[in-house]
């Protein structure tokens, strides 16, 4: 008896994939929610991996985490690429000497890179606990239990196909009888698990909820970590400007030609100008210049510049003025003209307009 069942079972598993035979149907309602199911899990599983990757670039690293959650063991703290560079930075300080531009310069920018490093590791675990985890408990606890019930359903319904072959197949009523009793209750089974199949498969209109609020958390954390970033670079150069002079001190010393240099030339957007160029044979007389007849052009100004002397034109970062450049001149700067002003300006805080 055993072995006809089985064999009544395969045959008509066979028979459906083969056409042959006919298929219970599920109702348009749930075929729609298995499919919003499925896109949900794929989705979810891509995003999912590609935030790990962004988070965790490196994929060695990835797996010694993966390894220790799995172990339900704390992840040990790991030192960040900022924190590194700025660790390196300072002992090199030490070497070169604290007390040199190079080296107290040194100290200063590994400060902040491992202040940078610090901000990141606050924003990879607050990602990690407001958007990673529960799309993680999603695919690991929800979807594991939909999937279960899914081919739970899928094993009612050829139950159920098996039942109606028999049922078609018996010839003497009391066979028959037999067979249409075998019917309801698999069809029974069958609408139960539908029933089961259903409400957890609609269930997954409030995990897109649940995500939702995930999403804002995650995005909130990013915001917080750019602006925290923002300021510790606008303090970084902050404490850099108040040494403008330091490179071009060890310029003329080793006879290095100097031009506009990033703490003392304004190449860095935010540091205040040294002079135009303590190296150059004499001193430009701006009075004495005069546009060219063709060669003048509009730049924007990207960034407020403070002019060093009376040589320079201070500038306001948005502002449109006329440019030009004349023989001799360094070519890290322009001569600007604002009205009846008129002065060097460096050419790193222009965007020349055609």
């Amino acid at each position: 008896c055993e072995f006809a069942v089985r064999e009544i079972f395969f045959s008509s598993f066979t028979e459906e994939k083969l056409g042959q035979a006919e298929k219970t149907e599920l109702d348009a309602h749930l075929e729609n929610l298995i499919a919003r199911g499925d896109c949900t899990k794929n989705w979810t599983e891509k995003i999912f991996r590609q935030t790990e990757v962004l988070l965790q670039p490196n994929p060695s690293a990835r797996i010694e985490e993966f390894f220790y959650e799995k172990l339900d063991r704390k992840i040990p703290t790991r030192t960040t690429n900022g924190e590194l560079l700025g660790q390196y930075m300072q002992d090199a300080a030490k070497d070169f000497g604290p007390g040199t531009p190079y080296g107290s310069t040194l100290i200063t920018v590994g400060e902040y890179q491992k202040k940078l490093g610090g901000a990141e590791r606050e924003f990879l675990q607050a990602s990690a606990v407001s958007f990673l985890t529960p799309l993680r408990n999603f695919l690991e606890g929800d979807w594991r239990t939909i999937s279960k019930e899914r081919r739970l359903l899928e094993n009612r319904r050829l139950d159920l196909d098996v039942c109606k072959a028999r049922l078609k197949k018996a010839k003497l009523a009391e066979a028959k009888a037999a067979a249409e009793q075998e019917l309801r209750v698999a069809q029974t089974e069958f609408d139960r698990q539908a029933e089961v199949t259903r409400l957890l498969l609609e269930g997954i209109s409030s995990t897109h909820v649940n995500h939702l609020r995930c999403l804002h958390e995650f995005v909130e954390a990013q915001a917080a970590y750019y602006a925290q970033c923002h300021k510790h670079m606008q303090e970084l150069q902050k404490e850099l400007s108040r040494f403008p002079n330091a490179f071009a001190v060890n310029a003329s010393t080793s006879g290095i030609s100097a031009g506009p240099s990033p703490l003392s030339g304004g190449s860095i957007p935010g540091h205040p100008a040294a002079s135009s160029s303590p190296l150059e044979p004499a001193p430009l007389k701006i009075e004495e210049v005069k546009p060219p007849a063709t060669g003048t052009r509009k730049a924007k100004v990207l960034y407020d510049y403070d002019a060093a002397d009376t040589s320079e034109l201070s500038l306001l970062a948005d502002e449109l003025i006329t440019v030009y450049t004349v023989p001799g001149m360094d070519p890290d700067w322009l001569i600007g003209e604002r009205g009846n002003q008129k002065g060097k300006v460096p050419v790193t805080y222009l965007e020349l307009l055609s």
